[in-house]
């Protein structure tokens, strides 16, 4: 009973069953007394289910302290002052606490979002088992369904974009000179919102009629129509979606106001420029995929029409709502990573980042452009033909800026000094290639007539992989290994990276370099059976497939052994210039037990006497030059070897 009286894990499994238990005593009351059949079993209905699974959630968010603070200075009750006592982690039970601290609440990110990876993997695999032949292998076409479309929500909106929050989370604060994020009640709130977006969209394999299958788009008017599965998927994505914004807000915030006495914006390194231009774009875009869904929802439970053509509405409307959201939604994807490479690769090439500048501004014309192209998404909809055309050219606009980034990644690397003993910078390298590959394939899909030919077949899928597994999660792979040290105090197996990397980069190129060339003769995506005559290409595509998901698992393993038995790390072993290195591995509590002050550049290798950042105690401190770390340095124009 005492773990009941306070905030904390127990008290959130108590909030879960009393707020789903509210719900249902609410909804069978009011159907009650309205003289209404007490369960509505409808398959776009059943309101004793779906009110609970929005009150349930509430409940756990409860218990777990997510709104202590806030409810007794609401209610004019006297605030308890902050003793910290929540801040840091002593043992593996500080994870399952709500903890303010931004290096605790990165590491909650970082190992939940690979919960839901794994997961979506497991999907992946179900996928591509059923798929190695024609005909029916181990799932019906309904379950098929269900399959792809949580593979996909629980990649997109359970890892790739929460799990840049978390490294975000971890490093940002470090790197600008921060003692924590602005906001911390509010960071840990949103990490806490997605384990409960989870939640439901697993629940909904158990709803009547399966998960939710209208794929991670949920076009309407088939989602309307839907499944109760379908419902669980509408209210996820309103918790996912929550929990983006606060941590975008909270990144804003902390960004603009928080940066170390010296730290312009033209000291500040690409990885807080990435995550800058990333959450502005999070907090535009965000509420129009909440606003979509909520028009979804309100279609199936409450009888609205918003987008059913027979009763006025307008079917085209959802897939324009979606895509100003969804596009944007693949920067959101991949700026982070942009900012962890320019970091690997200035690091391990020892050189400073070409163009730097150049680098930031492309940030922020990535951000502008990327409102102006989401109806290439719909050149076979039916939308307004006249529109194609500006599509198509805005499209091939934005790959400009992202042209020049490619290019001053490879500018960095020319005549430089590549330290390849590291996984990090591996998974940059292979992330050059892959990414370029899909960028190629996204301007080929930016052209009309091609896009014509090609759309909603395999050739789509491998594009989008390209960019979000070869692109994305490649960063990610990248910005795990660089910052390992740092969060664990631990070296990783590198024996192992170049297992996990070398798996990773043969299994990608085998899954989805054959899926182009199936896609262009006509093989729909989306479908549980296929032709015959593509049967052979799909059983090699199968092979490779659980070749790169094996291959995950020697990451897993790396990471677990690593981080009890690694060897010390030492506060800076890549000899790195940002400010998160200038302290001890992990971090303190409080990050800095001197205030840093930034004089330099971040990335000024091979200049002697160069230095990012000072910890001093007073504004007197002197600056000292910095000895080089290796005499007589070779390798033409790189830095320090």
């Amino acid at each position: 009973m005492a773990a009941l009286k306070k905030p904390g894990f127990a008290r959130a499994l108590l909030g879960f069953v009393v707020g789903g238990g509210i719900g249902f005593g609410l909804v069978v009351a009011l159907r009650a007394i309205s003289g209404l059949e007490i369960f509505q079993t409808e398959q776009s209905g059943y309101p004793h289910v779906i009110v609970p699974a929005i009150t349930a959630p509430l409940g756990f968010l409860v218990g777990i302290g997510g709104f202590t603070y806030w409810f007794k200075w609401a209610l004019g009750k006297p605030t308890e002052p902050e003793d910290h006592s929540d801040h840091g982690a002593s043992s593996w039970k500080d994870y399952f606490k709500f903890n303010t601290d931004h290096k605790v609440i990165g590491i909650q990110y970082i190992v939940t979002t690979f919960f839901f990876f794994i997961l979506g993997g497991l999907a992946a695999m179900g996928i591509r088992a059923e798929l190695a032949q024609p005909g029916t292998q181990i799932v019906d076409p309904q379950f098929f369904n269900g399959l792809f479309s949580t593979h996909a929500a629980f990649m997109i909106f359970l890892f790739i974009i929460p799990i840049f929050a978390g490294i975000g989370n971890y490093v940002i604060p470090l790197m600008i000179g921060a003692p924590d994020m602005a906001f911390p009640r509010l960071n840990a709130l949103s990490f806490w919102m997605l384990p409960m977006a989870g939640l439901l969209f697993i629940a909904s394999y158990f709803a009547p009629g399966g998960a939710f299958d209208a794929g991670w788009t949920g076009y309407a008017p088939l989602a309307t129509g839907a499944p109760l599965g379908q419902s669980f998927f509408n209210v996820a994505v309103q918790f996912a979606g929550a929990s983006s914004i606060a941590a975008a807000l909270n990144f804003l915030v902390t960004i603009i106001t928080m940066r170390a006495p010296g730290m312009t914006f033209w000291r500040m390194p690409l990885f807080a420029w990435a995550n800058l231009s990333t959450s502005l774009l999070i907090v535009a875009a965000t509420p129009f995929i909440a606003g979509a869904q909520f028009m979804v929802f309100f279609d199936r439970i409450l009888n609205t029409n918003f987008f059913e053509a027979a009763f006025g509405g307008d079917v085209l409307a959802y897939q324009h709502i979606f895509w100003f959201y969804s596009h944007p939604a693949v920067y959101i994807m991949i700026l982070p990573g942009f900012g962890i490479i320019s970091e690997v690769i200035s690091t391990h090439a020892r050189k400073p980042i070409f163009g730097y500048r150049l680098m930031a501004l492309a940030l922020i014309g990535i951000v502008v452009l990327s409102y102006a192209v989401w109806a290439h998404h719909m050149f076979v909809s039916g939308m307004f033909a006249w529109l194609r055309v500006p599509m198509m050219i805005t499209t091939v606009l934005i790959a400009v800026p992202t042209g020049i980034k490619v290019f001053n990644w490879l500018g960095t690397l020319f005549d430089s000094v590549l330290h390849l003993k590291s996984t990090a910078m591996l998974f940059a390298l292979g992330f050059l290639v892959t990414f370029v590959i899909g960028g190629i394939s996204g301007v080929m899909l930016g052209m009309v007539p091609i896009d014509i030919h090609v759309s909603d077949t395999y050739f789509v899928v491998a594009h989008i992989h390209f960019v979000l597994f070869g692109g994305s999660v490649f960063t990610i792979f990248a910005g795990l290994y660089h910052w390992f040290p740092k969060m664990t105090g631990r070296m990783y197996d590198e024996r192992l990276g170049r297992i996990h990397f070398w798996g990773t980069l043969v299994g990608m190129l085998g899954t989805f370099i054959p899926m182009h060339w199936i896609g262009l003769e006509g093989m729909p995506r989306r479908v549980a059976d296929y032709a015959a005559t593509w049967g052979d290409w799909n059983l090699v595509i199968s092979i490779f497939s659980f070749i790169l998901g094996a291959a995950q698992l020697v990451f897993v393993y790396n990471a677990i052994v690593s981080w009890k038995w690694g060897p010390e790390a030492g506060p800076n072993p890549w000899r790195a210039r940002t400010i998160e290195w200038l302290v001890s591995s992990p971090p303190p509590r409080f990050n800095f037990d001197e205030i840093p002050r930034v004089v330099g550049g971040p990335y000024e290798f091979g200049v002697p006497g160069a230095r990012h950042a000072i910890m001093h105690t007073g504004e007197g401190a002197e600056v000292k030059p910095a000895e080089p770390a290796v005499a007589g340095a070779a390798g033409g124009g790189g830095g320090s070897p």
